[in-house]
């Protein structure tokens, strides 16, 4: 009996699809990124670099301006929130989140070494 493949990523072709699909799977927290922090929007708890794993990303390109370009990080915590962090991709990425997200990418590739 053949079974149909699971949908990846090249079936979603939106930011908006993409976070739709991740919330149905629980990644529900909407978080930001303010001094080196990545906060949870909904109960403002707090989390360091080393709380973050970054399990998966998508990039867009703006559907009438390429350069309007943004990234989605699929991120869950050390005590199990599961959520999103959208940014500009490119010469308009936010410098913090930038930053955090190369803090936690050496500490991933740490840990995996």
């Amino acid at each position: 009996m053949h079974m149909p493949a699971a949908p990846t990523a090249p079936y979603l072709k939106t930011l908006v699809e993409v976070h739709t699909k991740l919330m149905a799977d629980g990644y529900k927290e909407e978080f930001t990124v303010t001094d080196n922090v990545l906060k949870a929007l909904s109960t403002n708890k707090e989390y360091t670099p080393d709380d973050i794993t970054i399990i998966n990303f998508f990039r867009f390109e703006g559907q009438t301006d390429p350069a309007d370009s943004s990234i989605m990080y699929v991120l869950e915590t050390k005590d199990g929130t599961k959520g999103t962090l959208v940014d500009a991709y490119g010469p308009d990425a936010d410098t913090d989140k930038t930053f955090f997200i190369r803090e936690v990418e050496k500490i991933q590739k740490k840990n995996t070494a």
